[in-house]
């Protein structure tokens, strides 16, 4: 059986990744900062999922979580926050700017770092990183600017991580769920859990183990 690690999977995209990943058969541990709440969605996932106690944010959180899985199959970087709205590039606070950095980009790089030894003894292991089209350099607007900063960088370390990581037969790919109803999307997002991790999991199981340092949404390849 294959191995994957979600992060942030308790809810949301992150844990209907997790619950379709555990329908092709992968065992999946699912990466919450708070365990009670990663144990009741594992027990959503009856016999297939196993809670890892993990905050993207601390390095030691991290190092201990790997510490815990050998070999790891997949990795989705998904844990994500989003804390500004409507404010403007100019006025933004340069503490909103670190704050969703070190969760959006600066988590995803060092879980990526810290699991990439369990991930080189698969032989064929995938890494997505749970992006946006608002980090898109191609079409970037003025919308939630801490956010969109965060998932433009957070493309950039997808593309160091395919180079780096291409000698150890890791593909490395980033993928946009689109506005997903979520706690996070609300309530009148147009798409469903489902819908947005549609790709994600695409890229994890069945997309070419070829592609890699791509962005995909809607399994279609896009612009950074």
């Amino acid at each position: 059986m294959k191995i994957a690690l979600v992060t942030g999977a308790n809810k949301g995209i992150g844990f209907e990744v997790a619950r379709q990943l555990a329908a092709h058969d992968f065992h999946v541990f699912l990466g919450a900062r708070n365990r009670t709440a990663g144990e009741k969605s594992a027990r959503a996932i009856a016999g297939k999922a196993t809670v890892v106690q993990l905050d993207v944010t601390d390095p030691e959180s991290v190092r201990t979580a790997a510490r815990q899985i050998d070999q790891l199959d997949v990795l989705v970087n998904n844990a994500g926050i989003i804390v500004d709205g409507d404010e403007n590039v100019l006025t933004l606070e340069a503490e909103t700017v670190r704050r969703t950095l070190e969760t959006n980009t600066l988590g995803a790089l060092r879980v990526a770092q810290a699991f990439a030894p369990a991930l080189a003894k698969s032989g064929a292991a995938r890494i997505v990183n749970v992006s946006s089209r608002g980090g898109q350099l191609s079409e970037m607007g003025t919308w939630s600017p801490a956010y969109c900063i965060s998932k433009t960088a957070l493309n950039a370390v997808t593309c160091q991580l395919a180079a780096a990581l291409s000698d150890k037969a890791i593909a490395v790919n980033s993928a946009c769920p689109g506005w997903v109803r979520t706690d996070m999307g609300g309530s009148n997002a147009p798409r469903s859990a489902e819908e947005g991790a549609d790709t994600i999991v695409w890229l994890a199981t069945d997309a070419p183990h070829s592609l890699t340092g791509k962005f995909f949404a809607e399994r279609q390849e896009i612009p950074w």
